[in-house]
């Protein structure tokens, strides 16, 4: 038995609804943000750079540990080639002391890792300075690489089916990053390349459930000639309902496990992408429709265009009786 296969809701009649709930979701988050900033990784900010190499293997999660006890808060500890070496990039959270203060924050780390490997136990093989314009280099880059993921949707969507449908997936995709943002806001993630590269995702997984809604309309305009515009949406987005409900809860039960058991430094990267299925799902049925049905009405295209209104049989179709056969 498949499930969802007689759906006949009506999701177009409810865009309203799902208009006030994604607003409750954005506007809060983002006030958050304009209040508090933007908690940005090391990678982003500058700070320090150390690596070292021990003589048994590490255990990361007491490394993290000792470096928060020491006051070097949101640490990026990654192994390096083997278990036993390790680099830390860090900046260090104490008042009074200058943050981007390499000599001092390179003895902070020294002294959390004597007291968490043992003094003498490793080697330091290098220290550097991470600098605030590397940081700016990546949030530009970062910003980049999701301008032309939109530009290259547009164009991808705009060959494939026509301009209309490019502009409302992008409307759609647009809507995913800036709730994705508010999450971030809310939820207070550290914004790492972790969560760039999540966003990035986000704008994938939304696009694929949304050319999936709008292949299915496109082949629908052909076959349904006489059926309203908003009908067709509709029987598309419940046509699609069971790919959508299944790809989406098996993307949601790989996340939990990302995120129970992911630790420290995955954990953002799932919580962010648990949000973006979800609010992927919800912008390809309440936002990319809506917004391809506005535009449509505004500028219709050709397939469309005969669908705006809903169409009557002719005065002699309807005049015709039917005929005795003797």
């Amino acid at each position: 038995m498949r499930l969802f296969a007689k759906a006949n809701y009506d999701f177009l009649g409810r865009r309203r609804i799902a208009y006030l709930a994604t607003l409750a979701i954005m506007l809060p988050g983002l006030l958050v943000l304009l209040w508090r900033g933007v908690n940005y990784s090391v990678e982003f900010t500058g700070g320090t750079l150390i690596q070292i190499e021990s003589s048994k293997p590490i255990d990361v999660g007491s490394v993290r540990n000792a470096l928060a006890a020491g006051g070097i808060e949101g640490a990026e500890i990654q192994t390096f080639g083997s278990d036993r070496e390790l680099v830390i990039r860090a900046r260090l959270a104490k008042s009074g002391v200058d943050p981007n203060d390499t000599q001092t924050t390179a003895r902070a780390l020294q002294d959390a890792l004597d007291k968490a490997l043992g003094a003498g136990t490793y080697t330091v093989l290098r220290t550097e300075a991470v600098g605030p314009k590397v940081g700016g280099e990546l949030r530009h880059k970062a910003l980049l690489a999701i301008l032309f993921s939109f530009l290259a949707v547009l164009a991808y969507l705009a060959y494939r089916f026509e301009w209309r449908f490019g502009v409302a997936a992008v409307i759609a995709t647009a809507h995913d990053i800036i709730a994705s943002i508010a999450f971030i806001g809310i939820a207070r993630l550290e914004v790492s390349l972790f969560v760039v590269a999540g966003l990035l995702t986000i704008i994938g997984y939304s696009l694929n459930d949304t050319i999936v809604i709008f292949d299915r309309i496109r082949e629908n305009l052909h076959l349904r000639k006489r059926d309203h515009f908003e009908s067709i949406l509709n029987r598309s987005i419940n046509e699609t309902l069971p790919r959508t409900v299944f790809t989406g809860s098996t993307a949601l039960g790989s996340l939990l496990a990302l995120t129970v058991l992911g630790g420290d430094v995955v954990r953002p990267f799932a919580l962010l992408m648990l949000f973006g299925v979800i609010v992927g799902t919800f912008s390809s049925i309440f936002i990319a429709a809506p917004a391809l049905l506005e535009i449509e009405k505004r500028w219709p295209g050709p397939a469309a265009r005969g669908h705006m209104t809903p169409q009557k049989p002719t005065t002699q179709q309807s005049s015709r009786k039917p005929q005795t056969v003797s």
